[in-house]
Order: C-alpha cells, then structure tokens, then sequence
C-alpha cells in the first residue's frame, strides 16, 4: 500500500509515521513545488471534499462510512465527468472495453481473411 501526499505539514508528523509504520504502508511525496505530479488525486479529492464532506455533519463513523459507500457509487455510476466526454466513470470504462473486444474481435477476423 502506498499513501502518497503533497508536502503539507499536516502529513509531517509522528502519529502518521507510527501509523503507516503500524500497517506497512509506504510514503510517497509530490515534488516539491510541484502541484502538477497528482492533478487527478487533487481534483478527486477537491470534488468529495466540495460535494460530499462539506456538505454533510456525520454523526457516527458507521454513518460516515455508508454515506461515502454511496457516493462513491454516485461517483462511479451517475456522476457525468467533463474529462471523460460527460460519461460515468463505469460506463466510460465499459465502453472503452466494448471498444476493445470489438478491435481485437475484428482484428482476428481480419487476420484470417487475409490467410
């Protein structure tokens, strides 16, 4: 497991040196001064945290813990994404999949046409 981070403070402290030591977890750091190196991991962090905790008061963490379940699987099977050309996440994937086994399909067909 890999817990990666920029170089905030708040990631510099021994509570999470004892804890990613606890569970054998690896560090990993941005370049310094490099907002760049996780621009997929910030924007994704930046959307849960506008749409999802900023939103919300989580009584238990049990609660917590459904109501992310959720949405994450709003995230993943509803939410229209602008980089993906406005699909979901799961029908994006689906599609480029489809996509996939259809060319290797029709490359075999073609390869043994042309024997």
């Amino acid at each position: 497991e890999i817990f990666h981070t920029d170089r905030g403070k708040e990631f510099d402290n021994q509570a999470i040196d004892e804890l990613l030591t606890t569970f054998d977890i690896n560090r990993s750091l941005s370049h310094k001064g490099c907002p760049f190196d996780n621009a997929v991991a910030e924007s994704t962090y930046k959307s849960l945290k506008v749409e999802f905790v900023y939103q919300y008061t989580f009584e238990t963490l049990q609660q917590l813990d459904l109501e992310l379940f959720d949405y994450v699987n709003w995230w993943n099977h509803l939410r229209l994404h602008g980089t993906l050309g406005y699909e979901t996440p799961v029908g994006y994937r689906n599609q480029r999949l489809a996509q996939r086994i259809l060319d290797n399909e029709l490359g075999c067909a073609n390869a043994s046409e042309a024997v």
